[in-house]
């Protein structure tokens, strides 16, 4: 039994240790996100050298966005499955779909855009895939959410979730920008795309789904408490 599992019946046999298992989350998945920063600053420098075009940008983007959802469904309702085996269906789905769709949609489209605002690129645009693709990513969004509830799993995932979001965000941005950029502006892409990848990331990943099992504890605090008064 490796250290996450260990971990996982540790929170299980303590009634959902939620603040520790917070800790423990960001603490393990951090190193991903360094990762798929890293690659993303990498992946800008190979699109300026080849002078990718808008379409070639865009398509690359109607790739990863997609990928990014299925990978963050699978992420979330991972991590909210592993702490509350005992959720319905219905409440795995909606958990999942929100905190993928929700949380995917403001990291690739939201953030970059406001970015391309913002530095006045010459071609900005609000590119909303569960509108634009919906009949690609909202099944890819169920389906994330079945793969997590048969085989739940939140290391490889968020991995995966973390460079596929680096590189669907980044391709938004390439879409609007134009041959090339100045060295200032490449680091504030950096700094939009860290933004854009780590907070809604670790948010989608870890935050988001422990939220309801830190009211599922309170509440059964609340009923203990009231037992024992009684």
């Amino acid at each position: 039994m490796n250290k996450e599992d260990k971990h996982n019946e540790q929170c299980e046999h303590e009634h959902g240790c939620v603040g520790c298992t917070l800790e423990h989350e960001l603490k393990v998945h951090a190193p991903f996100t360094l990762i798929g920063t890293f690659s993303g600053a990498l992946l800008m420098v190979g699109v300026l050298m080849l002078n990718l075009s808008h379409d070639t940008s865009h398509n690359l983007f109607m790739v990863f966005h997609p990928l990014h959802v299925f990978f963050s469904a699978m992420t979330t309702s991972a991590v909210y499955y592993l702490h509350n085996k005992k959720c319905s269906m219905i409440k795995l789905v909606v958990v999942g779909y929100i905190g993928s769709i929700g949380i995917a949609t403001l990291s690739d489209c939201i953030i970059p855009f406001i970015g391309e605002k913002m530095l006045h690129m010459p071609n900005p645009g609000l590119h909303l895939g569960f509108i634009h693709l919906w009949w690609l990513v909202n099944p890819l969004a169920l389906a994330g959410i079945f793969v997590a509830r048969f085989f739940p799993t939140t290391k490889f995932p968020h991995l995966i979730h973390v460079l596929i979001s680096t590189w669907a965000s980044l391709f938004h941005v390439t879409m609007a920008m134009g041959t090339s950029v100045s060295i200032g502006t490449f680091m504030l892409i950096m700094l939009f795309l860290f933004i854009a990848v780590w907070i809604p990331c670790c948010t989608s990943d870890i935050i988001f789904p422990l939220l309801f099992i830190k009211e599922k504890q309170q509440g059964k605090e609340h009923s203990e408490h009231k037992d024992n008064e009684e």
